[in-house]
């Protein structure tokens, strides 16, 4: 029987909210995530495609629980530069440090050195976190319908809101989606890859971009390499894509983000 990851990560998320708690009240965090801040824009960043006709939110990942480590010696500064270089709108930024290798440290470093949004990619069972999330200076941050009840997904969602953090809500099926709409999710990231397996198929963008509302902006994600299977999403109306991997193993990641663009940089230039 293979590995559930999805409810390994939320076991071990549960454990590491109970000891932040010890060390910050959640009621003294909210104080803190109260205090106004200035956000970049995620959510108006995506609502219509770029001038290459897409936009990218490139992510800044050292491994993950399926392809273990990407890229230890990563330097969440050197890429978030040359990210907003090559053309991205956005950056996601992982924060989970057991199965990902990220921080919150990570997050803070790559905005601190850009001026596009950044999200933070983690997985948020807890209002604790969306509180946390705002007082590290996250402009966005992932919301997993699947691991949220409807109740927390609303409530969430109207923290986030209080806070002005755009929240992008990531669905993998059709009742996810059911759950979003009904929470009242604008941004909706599509994962090519079930979570509980780690098995990616990049038809499941396209079929179920099919079923959104037409206010909902959609979000592809997960295992997209080229500009062809950009093409094939951005045909069936999507124009927002995170990638993540592919960037991260390219010799030179602000080339291959041009590539992605529909620029004549090589896509050719990755590790192996």
């Amino acid at each position: 029987m293979k590995k559930d990851f999805l409810q390994i990560i939320v076991e071990d998320k549960k454990h590491e909210i109970a000891s932040a708690k010890q060390r910050l009240p959640e009621r003294l965090l909210r104080e803190k995530a109260l205090i106004t801040q200035k956000r970049r824009s995620f959510l108006k960043k995506l609502i219509q495609p770029g001038p290459s006709g897409v936009n990218i939110i490139a992510e800044i990942k050292r491994a993950s629980p399926s392809k273990g480590i990407i890229c230890p010696d990563l330097n969440p500064v050197t890429y978030a530069v040359e990210y907003e270089k090559g053309g991205a709108e956005a950056l996601s930024v992982l924060t989970d440090g057991p199965h990902f290798m990220g921080s919150i440290h990570d997050l803070k470093s790559a905005r601190e050195s850009t001026t596009i949004p950044v999200l933070r990619k983690d997985f948020l069972i807890s209002s604790y976190q969306i509180f946390e999330s705002a007082v590290i200076g996250a402009d966005a941050l992932l919301l997993i319908a699947r691991i949220l009840d409807p109740k927390q997904l609303k409530d969430y969602l109207d923290i986030c809101s209080e806070l002005h953090i755009d929240a992008l809500v990531e669905i993998h099926s059709e009742k996810d989606l059911e759950k979003a709409t009904l929470a009242g999710a604008k941004l909706i990231g599509i994962n090519n890859r079930n979570l509980r397996s780690f098995e990616t198929d990049l038809d499941t963008a396209i079929r179920l971009k099919s079923l959104l509302e037409p206010d909902q902006v959609a979000v592809a994600a997960s295992g997209i390499s080229s500009r062809k299977e950009i093409d094939k999403m951005n045909y069936s109306g999507i124009w927002n894509f995170l990638i993540g991997e592919s960037l991260v193993r390219a010799e030179n990641p602000r080339d291959f983000l041009k590539s992605l663009l529909g620029g004549d940089s090589s896509e050719n230039t990755r590790r192996t």
